[in-house]
């Protein structure tokens, strides 16, 4: 079973800020024990401040290891060369190393059925080049999920969303890796295809 944790929670923000923030809460917490507390308790006050010294070396990690902005824009523009089959080909090799089974599909609106855990995911990448994609592929995404009764969808772009098609993803629970997340998704991939 997997721990998902609400988006709007404290330990949540914190994991998508930087990672001295969480370090400068855990050291105000031991400064307010200190002040505050009598001495045999200022231990314990200041034990109050792990979690954010935890989740402040989570927050390091994961920015330590996230590729440099050259390297996306790098990979994103290898991405935007590629031809659909190369493309597919790689986005289904990174989808296997994240553990799913993929199933690819002749369908206008969904271009593989992904399975792991149990949940049925449809995923849409053949509009992956289009510079601003529109409420329209969304609308289609949402309808094949409804007839196929997956659990959710995905959406791959390495353009713009708008506005609306934003909103609409949103409340339907539709995914949408693009950038960054893109970028990370596919560089394995990519790195190992070039030292073959």
């Amino acid at each position: 079973m997997k721990f998902k944790m609400a988006e709007k929670s404290l330990f949540a923000v914190l994991l998508r800020s930087s990672w001295w923030i969480s370090l400068s809460i855990a050291g105000v917490i031991a400064l307010a024990s200190k002040a505050l507390l009598p001495p045999p308790y200022f231990l314990f006050g200041a034990m109050g401040g792990i979690p954010f010294v935890v989740i402040a070396l989570i927050t390091l990690w994961r920015q330590l290891s996230a590729p440099s902005t050259a390297h996306v824009e790098a990979t994103l523009t290898q991405i935007n060369a590629m031809p659909w089959r190369e493309f597919s080909a790689a986005l289904e090799q990174a989808l296997l190393r994240e553990g799913f089974e993929v199933k690819r599909l002749e369908s206008p609106a969904a271009d593989f059925e992904l399975f792991k855990g149990g949940r049925h995911v449809l995923l849409s990448g053949k509009r992956w080049k289009a510079a601003r994609l529109g409420l329209e592929i969304f609308q289609a995404l949402e309808a094949a999920r409804s007839v196929s009764d997956a659990s959710s969808c995905i959406c791959v772009s390495a353009g713009e969303v708008t506005d609306n098609a934003r909103q609409f993803a949103a409340s339907h629970q539709i995914r949408v890796i693009q950038g960054t997340e893109l970028a990370q998704l596919l560089r394995p991939v990519l790195i190992a295809k070039a030292a073959a």
